[in-house]
C-alpha cells in the first residue's frame, strides 16, 4: 500500500515537473515564436483542438492569439497562419524562406519525401511542360464526348461521386500513362475507390489524430490502417505502369509522363544530385493521378450541388452558354473568356467547396524573422487557405455563395488577390493550369446538354460539409442529369 503510494506521489511529481518545464519553454520563447495555447507533455494542445473540426478549432483559437500563433500537435510545433495579410506576407513577400516542404503525415507514411507536394527541381518543371503540351489536348475532345455518352445511360437519381471521378481521372490517366480505362474496368474502380478512401481519411477526426500522433497510431488498429492499405495499393499500381513503360520504352517516340521521366533517368544517370530516379518517378506519379483525380472531381462534386440548391445561378449559366457557345458546337476552352458569369461560377464553386481549407504544410528554411517573431529553421507552418478564402475584406458574405464575388458592378469577371484554392508562392498547386481547364470544359460540356435535379427541394438541400480535415469532402447527395 504504501509502496503504491509512493509511486503515485512520483508520478504526480513528474508530471509536475513536465508541466512547468513546458510552461519553460512556453514563456521562454516569447519574443521568438508567435503566441499560442500552453501545451501539456506528449498531447501538445489536444485539449484545445476539436478534430471533428480542426479547422474551425484553429480559427476559434486565432480569434485569441491573432493571425499567427503557435500549437502543438502532439510533439508538432506548428506556426498557423490565417487571413490573406499572413499568408500573403509569408507565401509570397518571403517565399524563399517559407518554401521548405511540411508534413502531412496519412501520405508521409509512403512518400516519405519522395514525389509529394510540388516536385522541386526540374521535376516541376519538367510536369509544368508536360501540362502545357499534353494536358492542352487531354480534356477536350474524347473526353468531353466521352462523359455525355456516360451521362446518357445514368439512371435517375444517382450519386454523381464515381461517375465524376472515372470522367475526370480519365484526363490525368491519358497524361501520365498514356492512356483512358474503360468506365467499367474493375481495377479503375478499386483505384477510384482508393483514391476517395485515403482523402476522405485525412478529413475525418481519426485523420486529425493521426496527425498529431503518427508514431504511435501507425502501429494500432483502426481506419489509418485501411487508409496505409488503399495508398499502398495505388503504389503498386503505379508502379506496375512504370515497370511495363520500362520494357517497351521507345527513346525516341515518348508516349505519356512516364516515358519521358524514364528518358530522364537515362540522361542523368551519372549525375549523383539528379531527381531523376526510379523511386521519385513512382510517387511523383503517383501523386500526380491522385491528385488531378480527386481535387477537380470534388470540387465538381461540390458544384453540382450548389447548383441544385441555387437554380438561379444555374438558369444563368444556361443562358450565357446558349448565347455564347449555342446547342451543337463542343465547347472550347477559349469560350471562357467570353462567358465572365460561368467563370464567376466556377471560381465561387471553389473558393466555397475549400478543397485543402488547411493548405500544404511549408517549413522555414533558415531562422527566419517574421513579423515581429523569430522562426526557427525546420518549423512548420500551415497557411489556412479557407481563412482567405473566407477573409469578408475580399468576399461581402463569405459563408455563402455568391458568384457577385467574381463579378463587378458591368458584370465582368473580377479577380481577387484572395482567391487561392491553389496556394501561392513557390509550393502552389503545379498542375493549376490543368484543374481550371477541366473545370471549365466539364462544367460546360455537360451542362450545355443537361440541367440538374435533386430530389429535395432547393432549400431543403443542405450543402454545409460531411468532413473538414486537411481535406474538405462534400456532402453525399443523389441527383438527375434532365437532358436539355
Amino acid at each position: 500500500m504504501l509502496a503504491s503510494g509512493l509511486l503515485l506521489v512520483a508520478l504526480l511529481a513528474c508530471l509536475t515537473v513536465m508541466v512547468l518545464m513546458s510552461v519553460w519553454r512556453q514563456r521562454k520563447s516569447k519574443g521568438k515564436l508567435p503566441p499560442g495555447p500552453t501545451p501539456l507533455p506528449f498531447i501538445g494542445n489536444y485539449l484545445q483542438l476539436n478534430t471533428e473540426q480542426m479547422y474551425n478549432s484553429l480559427m476559434k483559437i486565432s480569434e485569441r492569439y491573432g493571425p499567427v500563433f503557435t500549437i502543438h500537435l502532439g510533439f508538432r510545433r506548428v506556426v498557423v497562419l490565417c487571413g490573406y495579410d499572413a499568408v500573403k506576407e509569408a507565401l509570397l513577400d518571403q517565399a524563399e524562406e517559407f518554401g521548405g516542404r511540411g508534413e502531412q503525415a496519412t501520405f508521409n507514411w509512403l512518400f516519405k519525401g519522395y514525389g509529394e507536394g510540388v516536385p522541386e527541381g526540374e521535376v516541376a518543371h519538367a510536369l509544368t511542360a508536360l501540362e502545357s503540351g499534353a494536358g492542352n489536348l487531354a480534356p477536350q475532345g474524347r473526353a468531353s464526348r466521352n462523359s455525355l455518352n456516360r451521362i446518357r445511360t445514368l439512371s435517375a437519381n444517382i450519386d454523381p461521386t464515381f461517375f465524376l471521378s472515372r470522367t475526370v481521372s480519365n484526363v490525368i490517366s491519358s497524361i501520365v500513362f498514356g492512356d483512358r480505362f474503360d468506365y467499367e474496368d474493375k481495377e479503375f474502380l478499386s483505384l477510384l475507390r482508393m483514391m476517395l478512401g485515403s482523402f476522405q481519411f485525412t478529413a475525418t477526426s481519426m485523420g486529425q489524430l493521426y496527425e498529431m500522433f503518427p508514431s504511435v497510431m501507425k502501429h494500432l488498429p483502426g481506419p489509418q490502417q485501411q487508409a496505409f492499405k488503399e495508398l499502398q495499393g495505388l503504389k503498386d499500381f503505379v508502379a506496375k505502369k512504370v515497370e511495363h513503360s520500362q520494357r517497351t520504352l521507345d527513346p525516341n517516340s515518348p508516349r505519356d509522363f512516364i516515358d519521358s521521366f524514364l528518358i530522364r533517368i537515362r540522361e542523368e544517370e551519372k549525375n549523383p544530385h539528379t531527381e531523376f530516379y526510379l523511386k521519385n518517378l513512382v510517387l511523383t506519379t503517383l501523386n500526380l493521378f491522385f491528385a488531378g483525380t480527386e481535387t477537380v472531381s470534388t470540387t465538381l462534386r461540390y458544384g453540382f450541388l450548389l447548383l441544385m440548391k441555387h437554380p438561379e445561378v444555374e438558369a444563368k449559366v444556361h443562358e450565357e452558354i446558349d448565347r455564347v457557345i449555342g446547342k451543337n458546337r463542343q465547347p472550347k476552352f477559349e469560350d471562357r473568356a467570353k462567358m465572365p458569369y460561368t467563370e464567376a461560377v466556377i471560381h465561387e464553386m471553389q473558393r466555397f467547396a475549400d478543397i485543402i481549407p488547411m493548405g500544404l504544410a511549408r517549413r522555414v528554411t533558415k531562422d527566419t524573422k517574421f513579423r515581429d517573431f523569430i522562426l526557427p529553421k525546420g518549423t512548420e507552418v500551415f497557411p489556412l487557405l479557407g481563412s482567405v478564402l473566407r477573409d469578408s475584406r475580399f468576399f461581402s458574405n463569405p459563408r455563402d455563395f455568391n458568384p457577385q464575388h467574381f463579378l463587378d458592378e458591368k458584370g465582368q469577371f473580377k479577380k481577387s488577390d484572395a482567391f487561392v484554392p491553389f496556394s501561392i508562392g513557390k509550393r502552389y498547386c503545379f498542375g493549376e493550369g490543368l484543374a481550371r481547364m477541366e473545370l471549365f470544359l466539364f462544367l460546360t460540356t455537360i451542362m450545355q446538354n443537361f440541367r440538374f435535379k435533386s430530389p429535395q427541394s432547393p432549400k431543403d438541400i443542405d450543402v454545409s460539409p460531411k468532413h473538414v480535415g486537411f481535406g474538405t469532402i462534400p456532402p453525399n447527395y443523389t441527383m438527375s442529369f434532365l437532358p436539355r
